[in-house]
């Protein structure tokens, strides 16, 4: 089943991917409720796939069990196209299982039982911070927003990470939080900081949330993640970006 989308209140596009048909309506009025008209449902991951080739989608929200394969491994197949923020729901408590999505290319989850009303607002804090760097991009003409060091150079323009001479792919949220922290150096920020700075919530975010998503960027930037210099943490306090040398 698959409800293609109609009404354009908000140009957004969503994608809601669960097997529990009352919960797909329940969000989809809520959503409705807030303006948003582009509503894709699917109840499969190979209606989420098909969905996804056939067109694009600003936020997807995305259970973990779902009937014919696991969400994880859906959102790592996604993440080879998509950049779209994804928002994992999950039945699945375990922390083993919260980081394994994040690995995967997740950038938020919410935990079932949830309050709808939560997960609206988070889907809301999402497409506010695309839709900011996305009025950047057409604001007219300006200089790039380019970060250079010794190691890597982020654009934010075009969207790319470039580390040691080759291009990495960022997923959204990745993105975000590296030119967050190359726009502020040597500042130190608690994860809760920078939750509401890159998510875009007030809501109180999961620290595991941030620490997954920096532990991807040192993946892709230091040279040894086991022991960062790029971006490291002050035990009890934070994180800080130190520039590599050349920035």
């Amino acid at each position: 089943m698959i409800s293609p989308p109609n009404g354009y209140s908000r140009n957004e596009a969503i994608l809601l991917v669960d097997d529990e048909e009352g919960l797909l309506v329940m969000l989809e009025n809520l959503l409705r409720q807030e303006g948003f008209a582009r509503i894709t449902k699917a109840g499969s991951a190979a209606e989420a796939l098909q969905a996804a080739r056939t067109a694009s989608f600003d936020m997807i929200v995305l259970d973990v069990m779902l009937p014919d394969r696991d969400g994880f491994s859906l959102c790592a197949e996604l993440r080879q196209t998509v950049r779209a923020p994804i928002l994992f729901l999950t039945a699945r408590s375990s922390d083993l299982d919260k980081l394994r999505g994040l690995h995967l290319g997740g950038d938020d989850y919410v935990t079932k039982p949830f309050n709808p009303m939560e997960v609206v607002a988070r889907i809301q804090a999402h497409l506010r911070r695309s839709s900011v760097y996305a009025a950047a991009d057409i604001r007219g003409p300006e200089p790039e927003e380019v970060y250079s060091y010794e190691v890597f150079t982020v654009n934010r323009t075009t969207g790319q990470l470039i580390v040691n001479g080759t291009e990495i792919p960022c997923p959204a949220k990745e993105l975000e939080l590296l030119l967050y922290f190359c726009k502020h150096p040597n500042r130190v920020f608690t994860a809760q900081q920078l939750y509401e700075q890159v998510w875009g919530s007030m809501i109180e975010g999961d620290e595991k949330t941030v620490v997954i998503h920096i532990s991807r960027l040192r993946k892709k930037l230091e040279a040894d993640p086991s022991d960062p210099k790029v971006i490291v943490t002050l035990r009890g306090i934070g994180y800080k970006f130190v520039p590599p040398r050349g920035g």
